[in-house]
Order: structure tokens, then C-alpha cells, then sequence
């Protein structure tokens, strides 16, 4: 099976399918429900792919911990491989990384297969770890200028200082760095060999918000510097705030991908409207009359469920047009969590991982 993506000649949104190389087939735009017709790709454009991962199986004993997973990376992209603690997502990088070896399966970085050719291609890849420690007594520019001396290719350590912002701190100890700055640091250390693939394992774990987000807008920065990424994370906000392409993981198997607005549009909920205090109690029975669907929470807010936002004016001028008050309204549209909840019957907990 290969992966295609396809922009909706219609709606403009970006599609996933999957099929045979050469196959035509009849497929259905989740957003805007157009159908047409598209042909496989005879082959990757090696050119656009980073990473291609084929039919990828881990066992161990009785368990099995990665269940013929399938997908492909594109270059430039930030690539969010997410799901619960326990799913699969550090054994499946690992073995990309060539740290652990497959059962079954084909990897491909920057086209060469990791089985033969993974010589070839590190020194164009760079991890970082989901447990990421440094030297105590190095600072930061000396932290930098140690790991750089590694490799072959080096990228320039100013650079590298600026772009992650850390020109303030740069002869603090690293000791002495707070949560957020250490990452920073662990992302930092993965440029120092310039490289084209940047594997961050759960980058911002333990961090609280403030610091996740100055992590995340460095992230970013990352794809602004066409490097491609590849962020294993738990944390669904972090892959609708970052990913341009999202593999759903569960207990092994992949569930769902695509672009988040993807996801939501095929496995999301309706947009809700909230509408506060509600000064009439026949309120909710008269937009049901009008067809909407109505929930009400008893203390005057009631709440209505609507296929697409604009179907809010409509919702309000009825209220306006029954001189019926309210104090004000919310608009909430689907997210990931709803999605993940949809396709498992469970919110994403925190489990142990495999």
C-alpha cells in the first residue's frame, strides 16, 4: 500500500488515500463530500519523502507492541505521531532510529533502507531523547561545542544559539537551567550536525505550560528551517498546535491520519454553540421546531449543535426574531481529544510505555 495526498479541487482541502502503486480509484473529500477519481503514484518521489515506513511489526514473546503500521513522512514537514503512553510510539521510533530491530517490516530514510544503508544516512538524522541529560558543569555554549565535535558536519554554534534564543544564557551552567531551558538546550543539540531529520521523543514532558510553549514556538522554528520532524508526543494540543500531519496510534495499530482538520472533519463532532443564560424557557423547544439540536442544562444555558459555523447567525437571529435575551455565546469546535475519543471510547490517559 502507498500513501497519496491529494488538494480537493472543490474545498482546497489536503487529503490522504491509500492503494496499490498505479491503482485508480473513486474517493470521497471528507470535508466537502465531492467525489472523484485519483491514481496512485507508481512510485515515491524520493525528492519529497523523508521517511517510509512499511508494514513495521515489534513482538516480544506474547505481546506484540507494533502491529503492521504503515505511513510515510513528508520533507519539511512537522509529522506528529501521537497517542497514549503504552501505544507503541518509542518502540516504533526507536526502530526507525535503528536503536531496536523489526520483526517484520521496511524503513526508508531520505530513501535508503535502514537494514542495509542506515551508515549512509545518520549523519543526517539527529534524536532527541525522551530522557534528555547533559553534562552539569558545561555551560551551555560548551555543551553545544562538545556534542558539534561528534560529527562530521558541523552547523554553525551561533546560529544554533540565536535561532533557539538562548543567547542570554549561553555561559549559564547547565545545572542551573530552569525545565524549559534544558529542552531548549536537548533541541538545540539536535541541530549541531545540521541535520535534515530531527526526531524529538516527548519533547516537553513534565514542563509546565509557559515552558511547553516556548518549547513549542522553537519546534516550529525548526520547519521554518526546512528541517523535517518527527515529534512523538501524548500531549494533544501540542500536535493540533504544531503538526502538519498526525498518526493516531492505539495499542499498537494506527487508528487514524491525516491534517487535523482531516481528522476532525471525518471522525469530529458537530460545532457547539453555547449559549448563556437563555431568559426564556421556550427557547429550546423553538429551535427544535426549527430542527436544530438542543440541549439544555437546566440552570438557563442551553447548548446547540451545528454542522458549520455560519449556521450560528441563523441559530441567534431566530432567538432575536422570539425577543429572546441571553448574555452571550461560545463557539466550540471539535478538537483531538473528541476525535481520539470517538475512534476509542476513551480519553488519552497516561499508561506506561512500551
Amino acid at each position: 500500500m502507498r500513501e497519496q495526498r491529494f488538494k480537493c479541487p472543490k474545498c482546497e482541502q489536503i487529503a490522504t488515500f491509500y492503494g496499490n502503486p498505479g491503482e485508480t480509484k473513486v474517493v470521497t473529500c471528507a470535508a466537502c463530500n465531492m467525489k472523484g477519481r485519483i491514481t496512485i503514484a507508481e512510485e515515491s518521489q524520493d525528492d519529497d519523502v523523508a521517511i517510509e515506513v512499511f508494514h513495521l511489526k515489534k513482538v516480544y514473546g506474547d505481546l506484540v507492541a507494533v502491529d503492521d503500521i504503515s505511513f510515510t513522512v513528508k520533507k519539511g514537514e512537522i509529522f506528529a505521531f501521537l497517542g497514549p503512553n503504552g501505544a507503541g510510539k518509542t518502540t516504533t521510533v526507536e526502530m526507525i532510529e535503528s536503536i531496536r530491530t523489526p520483526t517484520e517490516g521496511t524503513i526508508k530514510l531520505l530513501g535508503s533502507d535502514t537494514k542495509t544503508g542506515f551508515n549512509t544516512v545518520k549523519e543526517h538524522i539527529s534524536i532527541l531523547p525522551q530522557e534528555f541529560h547533559s553534562f552539569e558543569r558545561f555551560t551551555v555554549r560548551e555543551t553545544l561545542t562538545y556534542f558539534s565535535k561528534l560529527y562530521k558536519k558541523r552547523a554553525d554554534i551561533d546560529e544554533i544559539i540565536d535561532a533557539m534564543d538562548l543567547r542570554s544564557h549561553e555561559k549559564k551552567l547547565y545545572r542551573n537551567l530552569s525545565g524549559g531551558l534544558k529542552q531548549r538546550v536537548g533541541v538545540a543539540l539536535s541541530l549541531v550536525n545540521d541535520p535534515e531529520i530531527v526526531f524529538l521523543d516527548e519533547p516537553t514532558t513534565g514542563l509546565d505550560p509557559k515552558a511547553r510553549r516556548e518549547v513549542w514556538q522553537v519546534i516550529a522554528n525548526l520547519r521554518n528551517k526546512g528541517k523535517t520532524v518527527f515529534l512523538t508526543t501524548h500531549y494533544m494540543e501540542e500536535a493540533e498546535h504544531l503538526a502538519d500531519h498526525i498518526v493516531i496510534i492505539h495499542k499498537g495499530k494506527i487508528i487514524a491520519e491525516g491534517s487535523l482538520q482531516e481528522l476532525i472533519s471525518k471522525y469530529g463532532e458537530k460545532t457547539t454553540l453555547y449559549i448563556k443564560n437563555c431568559r426564556s424557557d421556550e427557547a429550546k423547544q423553538h429551535l427544535e421546531e426549527r430542527g436544530f439540536e438542543v440541549h439544555s442544562s437546566g440552570n438557563g444555558d442551553i447548548t446547540v449543535k451545528i454542522d458549520y459555523k455560519e449556521k450560528v447567525l441563523e441559530v441567534l437571529s431566530e432567538l432575536r426574531h422570539e425577543c429572546i435575551e441571553y448574555d452571550g455565546v461560545d463557539i466550540r469546535g471539535s478538537n483531538l481529544e473528541e476525535v481520539f475519543l470517538r475512534l476509542t471510547g476513551a480519553r488519552l490517559t497516561e499508561e506506561a510505555e512500551t
